[in-house]
């Protein structure tokens, strides 16, 4: 069940709550609400890894032990979503506030053709932290999928 709410959010969040919000709303209400859910995504995905770890059959996390091709995924998939955490979301966050702020100190969107040189910078280092955080969260999507597959290799189909 925990695997299911993992995958089911990181999916759910990544393609379909992200793009509905960029869509639908202004280009403020969305850095607004992306500054809030995603530091709660990181820590649910992060929080859900573990609990996928802790419950994996038969005896928990002394199963993984035994079963390499269940570990990597899991421990891929957790220092990804740790990196994102800790690193790169927070980062990403950051150079969002910074462009506001620069915004207001130049008069112009983030995205005007006659943008200042700081505003050039903070555009170029935000698209590369959130360029890594995305990657991030697919590589950890993967692992997810990855780790899926160990465990269905392993169900025995029974016809009666």
């Amino acid at each position: 069940m925990l695997y299911g709410t993992l995958l089911g959010t990181e999916l759910y969040q990544s393609f379909v709550m992200t793009k509905v919000c960029y869509d639908a709303l202004p280009m403020s209400a969305f850095t607004t609400l992306q500054k809030r859910v995603f530091p709660i995504y990181f820590r649910t995905q992060s929080l859900l890894l573990l609990l996928t770890a802790a419950t994996h059959p038969p005896h928990g996390p002394f199963s993984l032990l035994t079963s390499l091709g269940d570990l990597i995924p899991l421990t891929i998939g957790g220092a990804m979503a740790v990196l994102n955490l800790s690193v790169y979301g927070p980062r990403t966050q950051n150079m969002m506030v910074e462009r506001i702020h620069q915004e207001t100190r130049d008069g112009k969107k983030y995205n005007h053709v006659e943008s200042s040189e700081e505003m050039k910078a903070k555009n170029k280092a935000f698209s590369r932290a959130h360029a890594m955080s995305i990657h991030l969260n697919l590589l950890t999507m993967g692992a997810t999928v990855w780790y899926g597959f160990q465990l269905a290799s392993r169900m025995a189909i029974v016809i009666a």
